[in-house]
């Protein structure tokens, strides 16, 4: 009698120890597995429903436009951090700044990126002097920028290989610091200086037609 009583015993207990583990499991922050189901398909739907944070990201703001740009009438000078619109473009103080004298790829060309990449990490952590040139007619500024320790932002960008002289605006300053690649390399930019803006619609033509539709 007593071994059955034993045996019933057991069998009481493991099943207690079975009904109890889902429990321990849930409170140890376990979630089933529709959970994650519906985490994903959420995501998803949102992904479909244009909701996806890499879509929302701001629009960079127009260029500095040389054609009505003028000198400043009297000396002015902005310190900060600087927010990276490009590879020549950046923002102190909500004032939109173009770097004196270069010209680097726009985001969308090639090497654009790079650019942009390679001038955020010139200022990180930096407070950003910028002797202001030159205005245009919507109050963008062409400036001399340089970092703390006194280094020019256009020619480090120019050594770098991912930004051209423009001699039109520079008085050629830069020209001896390219790379020897520069020119191959941003052709893009290198066409406009010379006025060849037909290379710049026909690719931003052949760009427009391999860019994926919503």
């Amino acid at each position: 009698m007593e071994p059955v009583i034993l045996i019933i015993i057991g069998g009481i207990f493991v099943a207690i120890r079975l009904v109890r583990l889902p429990s321990r499991r849930r409170n140890r922050g376990f979630r089933p597995r529709d959970a994650f189901t519906e985490d994903f398909a959420r995501q998803r739907r949102a992904r479909a429903d244009g909701h996806d944070a890499s879509r929302n990201l701001p629009e960079p703001p127009p260029p500095f436009d040389s054609t009505t740009s003028h000198p400043v009438a009297s000396p002015r000078i902005l310190r900060g951090r600087a927010r990276i619109v490009d590879g020549d473009t950046i923002v102190i103080e909500s004032t939109q700044i173009r770097l004196f004298g270069i010209d680097a790829p726009e985001i969308s060309h090639p090497h654009g990126k790079n650019a942009k990449w390679a001038l955020i990490a010139l200022c990180k952590g930096q407070t950003i002097t910028a002797e202001i040139t030159d205005e245009d007619v919507h109050g963008r500024m062409v400036a001399k920028c340089r970092l703390e320790d006194g280094r020019d932002l256009s020619a480090e960008m120019v050594k770098r290989g991912l930004a051209i002289d423009w001699p039109k605006f520079s008085g050629g300053v830069y020209l001896p610091m390219e790379t020897a690649d520069a020119r191959r390399k941003l052709w893009l930019a290198d066409a406009r200086q010379k006025g060849r803006m037909d290379v710049w619609e026909r690719f931003e033509a052949r760009q427009a037609k391999t860019a994926p539709r919503d």
